[in-house]
């Protein structure tokens, strides 16, 4: 998608915010789109460890961990938007945000769990760009 797409700026809007909250958790007031990611972060959280035994959590920088939670949030519960629309969305987060390695990663962790959750669309193809 475009970088003026009105789905990728919400996607980018939400993973920004994402990434403020994890800040500073207490005062930082959640828009209603985040309220559900919030709800299921535990779930969301432990999914991210498991698929990714090597990086704790606490590891991880904050914003491949934002782009992570949107993306689980949307492949797992919203499923409003094809899986490889959400992969890709997240890659190209991860390419603008993330470090040299975000992008791989993140497709790692996300097209695993397409894969163990049989979602169709389960794998991204990056290129070295």
């Amino acid at each position: 998608m475009a970088p003026s797409d009105p789905r990728h700026l919400r996607r980018m809007h939400m993973m920004q915010a994402l990434f403020m909250w994890d800040f500073n958790r207490e005062n930082n007031k959640l828009s209603a789109d985040l309220l559900p990611i919030v709800k299921h972060m535990t779930e969301i959280d432990a999914l991210i460890s498991k698929t990714a035994p090597e990086w704790p959590l606490v590891q991880l920088h904050k914003i491949d961990l934002a782009i992570l939670r949107l993306a689980i949030y949307e492949l797992l519960h919203e499923k409003k938007t094809p899986p490889k629309v959400v992969i890709d969305e997240a890659v190209e987060l991860a390419k603008a945000f993330g470090g040299d390695n975000a992008k791989s990663f993140v497709n790692g962790v996300l097209g695993t769990i397409a894969r163990s959750h049989d979602i169709e669309g389960g794998r991204h193809e990056t290129s070295t760009s």
